[in-house]
């Protein structure tokens, strides 16, 4: 089973009876204790089948390579991630500039607490991330954020709308991965992120942000 950048990573099929979904969890589960142990450089399937407790060719039913258990270990992530974001983009018992608050917190902690599992993924990004799975998940969480853009600035460009996704997705994503390297108490990370949303809500207030 070939592991290069391009290689097959969705899974083979997806579990239909209970049996199977506890051999997929046993075998994300394993996969887990693999990388957080050995990292993504000593990550292998015999390795993640053994602490399993399956078979290599069990485990093969589901999953076509290495790079397929990673990239599951790595959507279930920005599925998670995603599915937060947007449920508080959307919350819109909140004002907008509050939600982003709101948001910039959540995340904070998010990448503290999952700060060394996320370290041993990125580090096996390049098996999967040019591949057209990945972007598709990726572009769920574009969505979402575009959709607030066009209700908090509601008289820019969708260009402008664009570009302040971009720009506040990219500086979070860069600042909460750099945050999270170093173990932070609950009151640095409240602080950390309310600076930064802080900064995110002058930003939108330039551009013309409703409140």
């Amino acid at each position: 089973m070939s592991d290069r950048p391009n290689a097959q990573i969705s899974s083979r099929k997806q579990p239909k009876q209970a049996r199977s979904n506890e051999l997929v969890s046993a075998i994300l589960e394993g996969a887990v204790q693999v990388l957080a142990k050995e990292g993504a450089q000593r990550f292998t399937t015999a390795r993640v089948a053994e602490k399993a407790g399956v078979s290599v060719g069990s485990l093969y039913q589901y999953f076509p390579n290495k790079a397929a258990i990673l990239f599951r270990l790595q959507s279930d992530e920005w599925r998670q991630t995603s599915d937060m974001l947007r449920d508080i983009l959307a919350d819109r018992d909140m004002a907008p500039l509050e939600r982003i608050r709101t948001l910039v917190l959540a995340f904070v902690r998010s990448e503290c607490e999952e700060a060394e599992m996320r370290v041993a993924l990125d580090d096996a990004a390049p098996l999967y991330r040019d591949a057209p799975e990945a972007a598709a998940v990726r572009a769920r969480g574009t969505e979402a954020v575009l959709i607030f853009m066009r209700e908090v600035l509601p008289a820019a460009s969708e260009e402008t709308r664009a570009l302040a996704g971009d720009v506040i997705k990219n500086m979070l994503s860069a600042g909460g991965k750099q945050f999270s390297e170093t173990k932070r108490a609950p009151a640095e990370i409240e602080t950390y992120a309310g600076a930064m949303a802080d900064m995110f809500c002058s930003y939108l207030k330039e551009l013309g942000a409703t409140r």
